[in-house]
């Protein structure tokens, strides 16, 4: 694999960043990348966007405050604006999100009434909670909107050994979805709640880190791959469990 290239941002007027992960081609997909609850934890997620990148989409990663008492927010809009304007098609978009980011990343993908009328080319919920109201616009829960938004291709990733978000509430998300006649692919790892994403829990550090090896590490690798196939690159399949 090609080592990339990581420009970092400041892409708000209160100084939150972004990464840019830059795949080797020209014409790559984009991945917008949402972490979870942890304030400006883009970091977690570099093993995972970098991995991303080399499998050929160029992935932002942005931090956002979710510790804020406007939710993150504003932090969260930001980063679809400058996605947009960074992006030569933003319908070829893809969104991703982990924990917190998931559930706004799927919320956000399946509103009716989508920001400024976008909706992503295909969204991915990696170790989320589906059954709570999101945090982007003050939404109902993607469960509750899934029936009435117009259909795109779904994703969802989860460990099986996630102690934060039960992967059972993955498994009621798939079976609404396809109650609403929406089939998600849901591909199970044999990891907790951030090894989903190539990271691992540091007590000394009260926080995540990312991972370059062991179980999280090759899990992690997975979840990869699915994000590259939704964003349409020619990756293997994976196992998952049938929509349905």
């Amino acid at each position: 694999m090609n080592t990339t290239v990581i420009d970092t941002v400041r892409y708000t007027a209160d100084g939150q960043l972004l990464d840019i992960h830059h795949a080797a081609g020209s014409d790559a997909p984009t991945v917008l990348l949402w972490h979870g609850r942890g304030p400006a934890e883009r970091d977690v997620l570099g093993a995972l966007a970098a991995t991303v990148a080399r499998l050929g989409a160029t992935v932002i990663v942005p931090d956002w405050r979710p510790d804020a008492a406007d939710g993150g927010r504003p932090h969260l809009a930001a980063s679809l604006r400058f996605t947009w304007d960074y992006v030569p098609d933003p319908a070829r978009v893809v969104l991703v999100g982990w924990s917190l980011g998931g559930r706004a990343a799927m919320a956000t993908a399946l509103q009716p009434n989508p920001p400024e009328g976008w909706r992503p080319a295909a969204v991915v919920g990696i170790a989320a909670r589906y059954n709570q109201p999101e945090p982007l616009l003050g939404l109902p829960s993607p469960m509750a909107v899934c029936a009435t938004a117009p259909p795109l291709p779904i994703h969802l990733v989860h460990g099986t050994a996630d102690r934060v978000c039960d992967f059972n509430n993955a498994l009621e998300f798939q079976s609404v979805l396809a109650d609403c006649g929406r089939p998600a692919p849901l591909t199970e790892l044999t990891t907790d709640h951030s090894g989903a994403v190539m990271a691992e829990y540091a007590p000394e550090l009260g926080r995540c880190r990312p991972v370059h090896g062991g179980i999280p590490y090759e899990e992690g690798l997975r979840t990869a791959n699915v994000i590259a196939s939704a964003a349409g690159l020619p990756i293997p399949g994976e196992k998952t469990r049938a929509g349905g």
